[in-house]
């Protein structure tokens, strides 16, 4: 496979990552993290960091706004809760040790 077929498919891939994370704002952050280790933040971050590597500049803001489809306070007003006592403890034990 060609590096631009790979770059294209990765690029779709992400696009589908991202639309899949969207659909289901059901799925706390918090719980992400404990199951899978990343959340919509840490997507955010990455991208963002992509792009200071290529020298283009992007807030955290910015590249929040592209991951959640809408600003961040926006997405935490209508669906994040406060984590339970049960989800910490769940986050804290599934951390690397």
């Amino acid at each position: 496979m060609d590096d631009k077929t790979r770059t294209e498919l990765e690029a779709a891939a992400f696009r589908r990552l991202v639309d899949h994370m969207r659909a289901r704002a059901d799925v706390q952050n918090i719980d992400l993290m404990t199951l899978a280790g990343f959340c919509r933040n840490c997507l955010s971050n990455w991208y963002q960091e992509a792009a200071e590597e290529r020298g283009l500049e992007m807030t955290k803001d910015e590249a929040r706004t592209t991951v959640y489809g809408m600003a961040y306070d926006e997405w935490k007003g209508k669906h994040q809760t406060e984590a339970t006592p049960e989800q910490m403890e769940a986050y804290e034990a599934s951390k690397p040790h």
